[in-house]
């Protein structure tokens, strides 16, 4: 089907708005499930992170203990008690088992792409009215590629996926973020769409009476901010306001309303929404644990992480460039062409724009206030520009909608003082940028077997990826895919880009990554839940666990037990030689480790009982009275 068959086939049932929101409906059913929840419990916990929160949720389900979270007999304190209480109640309906453990992060990455989908075609939609047009087609294929960029990217699939807490901050401040572009675009021009227009949005008809809002609440969408920005905090702390506070005001200083704006959220009172939903947790925290929470939220995992480099996360200044290159590739690549084509310098175009219509904006100053926050942080991690995410995909969506847009644009008057003129050579030359890129994606794959180290915790790993050709085959899609985006630019058939790159990351996420996460789960993670599954049913009452040599907290959440985690086979010797002197528990004590690390420890061959093998590890029964 080509995009003008598609064109009319949208135009004729947009008409039908019931019909259009069904399919809508099924389309992000059908992205976030691929992107999210197909096989999101198939594969093991993965370590080092993943398990912590796995364990520290399973404690509350478990102990009832809904304030303090814990992990292995100790305080966890590095985040807050939102993404716990998730997990906690999802383990109560399906169980403890990996599925509960990552559906908060899968729900939480389908919200926020489910309303990026509602808030671009809105905005659409109030872009026909303007312009007295009807295309439905343009807006609905543009809100739906949006939710597949969204989605389909290597940094969302990856915290989508997995049971930490970052998708939940990225959902709640994405998701209030979205909300509060809608309460401030919805100030002006309400009731400009026809009913005719067939989309989303708030209008009234003479049978229809527009409700009245209460006036001593802010309006429906900021008051959806507030709350979410309480989430955000209750889901990893200050960061949770700081980042939607930066956005938001960086916006509206540039725009000039700030003032404006301020009086119409009723900033005073949101805050006083956002403090009486997020600090009773906070207050009853502190209350049972004092300083120490204080010191260790508060002081270690948030003002240092900011001001110093912690746990040894450091990087260059530019590596946020290369995560957003690789993290959201492969459309990284038309981003600054897309922030380039709003001219967002054109300070007085924009304060002139209908609210409706600076969404491109907003998501601009979105991505351009989370890069450089965490920029100028000292420590570094990928997943800390997660929330930037859903800004880039709107970015580039709304650049493919200028392809569809062209045609028109082309025969405006105006067309020299609008702020999207017809596409520039620049989209040709990024176009090239786009085949030399995806280019060198095939052939780095078909060199990764060969440039992967080796992994003591999954020894044989590169034998069996090689031999499995997933990483020829991933390649082979990426090359066929440069070719296919050869050919459209050389047919200038621009509005096929994006598409493309779509269907060469979705057939490499079903038929390469996923099966390689099978591999990597085979290797590295299926040895030590097998090994947990033993220590179960062989420990004694009273009879110790001890981990020596690494540190794999998946061994904790599997075996349910707690763990003694001891770095140095020296010094994990010295203790199991310890404990036969003082037997304050138990005659064995369990140990599980790497072969190698036994001799290191001096035990003898005939001084411990081999109780099972798997993969790179070995649990064993250390007799104290030998």
């Amino acid at each position: 089907m080509t995009i003008r068959a598609l064109d009319q086939l949208l135009t004729r049932i947009g008409k039908r708005p019931a019909f259009v929101i069904a399919l809508s409906t099924l389309w992000l059913i059908l992205v976030g499930g691929i992107a999210f929840f197909w096989h999101l419990g198939s594969i093991g916990l993965i370590d080092e992170t993943e398990p912590l929160f796995a364990e520290a949720s399973r404690q509350m389900y478990t102990t009832g203990d809904w304030i303090t979270p814990f992990f292995n007999g100790k305080t966890r304190f590095d985040k807050p008690a939102l993404i716990y209480w998730c997990q906690a109640i999802a383990y109560s309906i399906f169980g403890v088992n990996e599925w509960a453990v990552r559906l908060p992060s899968a729900i939480a990455a389908m919200a926020v792409i489910g309303l990026a989908f509602y808030t671009v075609q809105w905005q659409l939609a109030k872009q026909d009215a303007l312009e007295q047009v009807f295309h439905p087609s343009r807006r609905w294929l543009t809100a739906g590629v949006v939710a597949a960029v969204m989605a389909l990217n290597p940094e969302m699939i990856v915290w989508g996926r997995t049971g930490v807490s970052d998708m939940l901050l990225t959902g709640c401040i994405g998701s209030a973020l979205l909300c509060f572009f809608l309460g401030y675009a919805s100030q002006e021009g309400s009731g400009i769409r026809d009913r005719k227009q067939g989309g989303y949005g708030e209008y009234h008809t003479p049978h229809t009476p527009p409700t009245v809002p209460n006036p001593h609440l802010p309006k429906k969408w900021y008051l959806a901010c507030y709350v979410l920005i309480a989430g955000a905090i209750l889901t990893k702390g200050p960061v949770g306001i700081v980042l939607p506070g930066l956005i938001i005001s960086a916006f509206l200083l540039y725009l000039g309303k700030f003032r404006e704006v301020m009086r119409e959220m009723r900033l005073l009172l949101g805050m006083l929404i956002i403090l009486v939903l997020s600090l009773p947790w906070y207050m009853l925290v502190i209350w049972r644990n004092g300083w120490n929470y204080i010191n260790s939220f508060f002081g270690y995992h948030n003002i240092e992480r900011f001001t110093e480099v912690v746990n040894g996360h450091t990087a260059p200044w530019y590596f946020y460039f290369l995560v957003v290159l690789l993290g959201f590739a492969p459309y990284s690549v038309y981003l600054p062409l897309s922030m380039a084509r709003l001219k967002f310098w054109q300070r007085k175009y924009w304060c002139s724009q209908e609210r409706s219509q600076q969404l491109g904006l907003f998501a601009f100053f979105w991505f351009v206030s989370i890069f450089g926050f965490f920029t100028i942080a000292v420590t570094k991690l990928p997943s800390y520009v997660l929330p930037l995410m859903p800004a880039a995909a709107i970015l580039v969506g709304l650049l493919w909608s200028d392809l569809l847009k062209e045609h028109r644009l082309s025969k405006q008057t105006d067309i020299l003082t609008s702020p999207t003129p017809p596409l520039p050579s620049s989209l040709l030359w990024t176009g090239w940028v786009n085949v030399i890129f995806v280019s060198a994606i095939a052939v780095a794959l078909f060199y990764v077997p060969r440039l992967l180290g080796t992994d003591p915790a999954a020894p044989q790993f590169r034998q069996v990826l090689q031999q499995s050709g997933l990483t020829t085959l991933g390649s082979v899609i990426w090359l066929v895919c440069a070719v296919v985006l050869a050919v459209v630019i050389l047919r200038r058939r621009w509005r096929l880009l994006i598409g493309v790159n779509l269907l060469a990351f979705a057939l490499s996420l079903i038929f390469v990554l996923t099966p390689a996460l099978f591999l990597i789960d085979q290797e590295r993670q299926l040895p030590l839940r097998e090994l947990s599954a033993i220590a179960v049913q062989v420990q004694k009452p009273g009879e110790e666990l001890v981990m020596v040599g690494f540190q794999k907290p998946t061994v904790v959440f599997y075996s349910q037990r707690p763990v003694n985690y001891i770095k140095m086979s020296a010094a994990a010797g010295d203790y199991v030689r310890k404990e036969a002197v003082n037997k304050t528990q138990s005659d064995s004590i369990l140990v599980l480790a790497q072969p190698k690390k036994f001799p290191e420890m001096g035990l003898q061959s005939n001084s411990y009982q081999t109780l099972g093998k798997s993969g790179a590890y070995q649990l064993i029964r250390v007799l104290l009275n030998k």
